[in-house]
Order: C-alpha cells, then sequence, then structure tokens
C-alpha cells in the first residue's frame, strides 16, 4: 500500500509499534517486571532434570552467548529461549494472566534475556522489553476472550510470539517502522494447538519456548528489513480471523490507555504446579479438608463451573479421574482437587508418575464431578466451588472467590521469592547459589550488564 492509500486511522500494529519505539521507560512497572525474571528463573532450574528437558537439548546446539538457567555452557539466542521458555512453562507453574488466560513471564522473559545477552545489553533494556512483551501478551489476551481456545489453539503459544517479537523490538529499541513489521512477522510464525490434552504429552510444554525463539527471529529479521503486514492484527486473514473466527475481535483493550495504564500489574502467581483455572477448586478442597472432613466420610463432590473449562479441566470425566500421566494429572480438576485435600499442597511434588497412581488419591479423584453455572465469571474472574455430600448425609459446601495470588490476594515478593528458593533448590542448587540468585534478581535493571547470568549455567 503506498502512502496515498493509507488509512486515516494508523493499523494496530502501527500504533503499538510507535507506542514501544517511544516508550518513556520511567512509567514501566519494574516490581512486575522483577518478579516476573524471579519466578521463571526458579522454574527453569526446577524443570532443568526432566526428561522434556532432556530431550528439547538434544535439539540444541552448544555454543554462543546466552544462558540456560541451570545448563553448563552457552547456547545461540534461539536455543537459550526455547530451552529456558519449555523449562519455565513446563510444570505450569509460571505465572498466568486471569484475563486470558495467558502465560507471559514464560514466553517473554526467555526471549528478551537471550536478546539481551546476544547484544551485550544492560538491564535497562531487559526491563523495557520485559515491561513491554509481557504488556501486550496481556492486553491481546483481551481482543477476543475464550474464541481462541473454542479454535482449538493455545493461547500462550500463538499470542506469545507476537508479545516476545514486540518485547524484543523494545529491547533492541527498533524504531516503530522495523517493530510495527517485526509484529507482522510474528503473526505467521504463530503456532500451538491443544491437542496434548488428548493424552497428556509434552506439546503444551514448548510453546512457551517456541514463542520465545519466534519472537527473537522475528524482530531480527525486522531490524535486517524484513517486511511484515502492517494490518497482521485486523486484516481480512490476520492473526484474529485465523486464530479466533468465532469472535468478533474488539481493539480497545489493546490499544485504551496504552502506555498509561499497566495491565500487566494484575498479573497472578500461582500458588499450585497446575493448571491456572484449577487452582481455585484446589483452595476448595483444602478447606474441606480442613473443616475436619476426612476422606472416607465423602460419598459425592459436584463442583459449579464454567463451561468455558470443561473441555479441558474437566472432560473427558473418566479420563480426569485417572489421569494417564503425571502431566495430564495438571489438566485434571478432579485429581488436583483430591491430591489438595490429602496434602493440603499441590507442588511439584504431587505431580509424579507415583503419585498418579496413590489408590486414596484416586478413589476420592473418583468421587469429584462437575455441574455449569451460566453465572460463573469466567475469564474475568477464577472462582472455586464443591458441594461435599457425606455419607451420613451432611452437605458441606466450600467456595473460593478468586485465584489466591491474583490481583485480588496477590501473593507478596516476599512469598515469591520463597517459592523461587523452593523451585532452585528442587533443581538440585545449594543456598549459596539461591542467594547468589536473589541477589541478581532484585539487581538486574540496574546492571550494566547482563554477564553475571552467566553464573547460573550450573
Amino acid at each position: 500500500m503506498n502512502d496515498a492509500a493509507a488509512p486515516s486511522t494508523p493499523f494496530v500494529a502501527e500504533q503499538l509499534g510507535a507506542w514501544i519505539a517511544g516508550l518513556d521507560t520511567t512509567t514501566v512497572p519494574a516490581q512486575m517486571a522483577r518478579l516476573l525474571v524471579l519466578d521463571v528463573l526458579g522454574l527453569c532450574v526446577s524443570a532443568r532434570d526432566e526428561d522434556y528437558i532432556h530431550a528439547t537439548l538434544a535439539a540444541t546446539e552448544q555454543g554462543g552467548a546466552c544462558t540456560a538457567f541451570g545448563h553448563q555452557g552457552s547456547f545461540n539466542a534461539f536455543d537459550a529461549a526455547l530451552i529456558n521458555g519449555t523449562a519455565a512453562h513446563g510444570e505450569d507453574y509460571d505465572d498466568t494472566f486471569e484475563g486470558g488466560p495467558v502465560h507471559s513471564g514464560a514466553v517473554v522473559v526467555p526471549a528478551v534475556l537471550a536478546i539481551c545477552e546476544r547484544e551485550g545489553l544492560g538491564g535497562d533494556a531487559l526491563l523495557r522489553g520485559v515491561a513491554v512483551g509481557a504488556e501486550l501478551m496481556c492486553r491481546l489476551s483481551l481482543v477476543a476472550p475464550r474464541a481462541i481456545h473454542t479454535a482449538g489453539f493455545h493461547p500462550t503459544a500463538v499470542i506469545g510470539a507476537v508479545a516476545a517479537a514486540a518485547g524484543v523490538s523494545a529491547a533492541l529499541k527498533l524504531d516503530a517502522k522495523q517493530t510495527t513489521s517485526a509484529l507482522g512477522i510474528a503473526g505467521s510464525m504463530a503456532s500451538g494447538i491443544i491437542e496434548y490434552l488428548a493424552e497428556g504429552t509434552s506439546t503444551k510444554r514448548m510453546h512457551a519456548g517456541w514463542a520465545a525463539q519466534s519472537g527473537i527471529r522475528a524482530a531480527l529479521m525486522a531490524r535486517g528489513g524484513f517486511a511484515g503486514p502492517r494490518t497482521v492484527f485486523e486484516g481480512t486473514h490476520g492473526f484474529f480471523k485465523a486464530f479466533a473466527p468465532s469472535r468478533k475481535p474488539d481493539f480497545n483493550p489493546v490499544l485504551n490507555d496504552l502506555g498509561k495504564t499497566w495491565v500487566m500489574e494484575t498479573i497472578a502467581f500461582k500458588p499450585y504446579a497446575c493448571g491456572t483455572m484449577t487452582q481455585p477448586y484446589i483452595d476448595c478442597a483444602i478447606a474441606l479438608a480442613e473443616r475436619g472432613v476426612r476422606a472416607e466420610q465423602i460419598s459425592k463432590i459436584v463442583c459449579d463451573t464454567a463451561e468455558g473449562i470443561v473441555h479441558r479441566l474437566w472432560e473427558e470425566l473418566a479420563v480426569k479421574h485417572r489421569p494417564p500421566t503425571a502431566y495430564a494429572a495438571k489438566f485434571s480438576t478432579p485429581f488436583c482437587m483430591a491430591v489438595g485435600f490429602f496434602d493440603r499442597k499441590a507442588g511439584l511434588t504431587q505431580f509424579t508418575e507415583t503419585r498418579i497412581k496413590d489408590p486414596a488419591v484416586l478413589e476420592l479423584a473418583g468421587k469429584i464431578s462437575y455441574r455449569i453455572d451460566p453465572e460463573n465469571e469466567y475469564p474475568n474472574n477464577f472462582t472455586g466451588h464443591l458441594r461435599a455430600t457425606l455419607v451420613d448425609g451432611t452437605v458441606v459446601e466450600t467456595r473460593q472467590p478468586h485465584m489466591r495470588g491474583g490481583a485480588r490476594e496477590p501473593l507478596s515478593a516476599t512469598e515469591l521469592e520463597a517459592k523461587c528458593a523452593d523451585n532452585l533448590r528442587y533443581g538440585g542448587w545449594d543456598d549459596t547459589l539461591v542467594e547468589a540468585a536473589r541477589v541478581w534478581c532484585n539487581e538486574l535493571f540496574d546492571l550494566p550488564s547482563l554477564a553475571e547470568a552467566k553464573s547460573f549455567r550450573r
């Protein structure tokens, strides 16, 4: 399109490109960006010895300037982002944005950290990139709520590629035209279907890493002069037409108060290592146990739930009652509730091949079913509910009105530091390295260089 035919109102990607290129970093929510990096670091190390990470490493090559947390040697930017992103998202213990839902940190932090190491940039570039990428990821998830999942795609995967491209463009300080092209290029790199639900396979785990490395590629190609469509979002064959065809996109949530209101400040950090919308149901199960109810007293449990999450977290119910793999168990609301009831927690040690065969847990899970509540607030609010009927006919009901760790009840910085420390120790790090990681995360946006990241290649 020539200049004469240009629209009076810039396209969405052009407006975003102009905002990113002209960003005033004094307005950036640095504390939230810092907590995202902290959370990702702990998650990467906690998963470093998992089979799926070893398999990912087998698809990469040593050599380069970039760090894969918890792994010896160095990697190129694309491989480091793939490894870190896959590890950070691999146990479903990473942050979430309740309006989406999407997982920003596992995509954006690996992408921006890798480009900063590759280009020799400092903490200011990391802050700018993480903030921009996370903000855009959250905002884009509000354009067509639920429709991406309905179409069979994973929002973190497809939106993540675009958000990573934005974050990397911001870190590199690309101009508005280059950034617009990066967003357009990333639209053609976006991918990620949710068929992992069928058998509990690992493809979801790689979605964050794949999106992260795609965003790097898109931004670097744009910097080199490669052109992407300005109409990537609203075009006839654009992003939302492809990935969310059932719903007319509304771009107001992307553009309204952009740079004035930071939506990313409402990002939630998970207290449990499983699917996002299951978290409040675990709270309900724990509350039931803490009332003194014993498993053998329970005849049945029925939960009110949102129709939009049934196909991922409740059905097929027989499979959810007996999940075939530890990973599948993370997306089984009945299993998560049952293990939470017994253990009063649902961390990394609750999702193992041994635990998913526990007869007591499976017996209780088999008593849990659901009914659809048409008034459920999802996706604007994640709630939990259970109604337990005991063998003596007594009915006990518990509710969780929101997700703990979210905007309505956030985890403190101290709690998140403790979560990170637990994850680092789970991954085999000693107290000295754990403390070094905490200090680095507290100081990293003021560092002239991110060279100290090399300390975490072990």
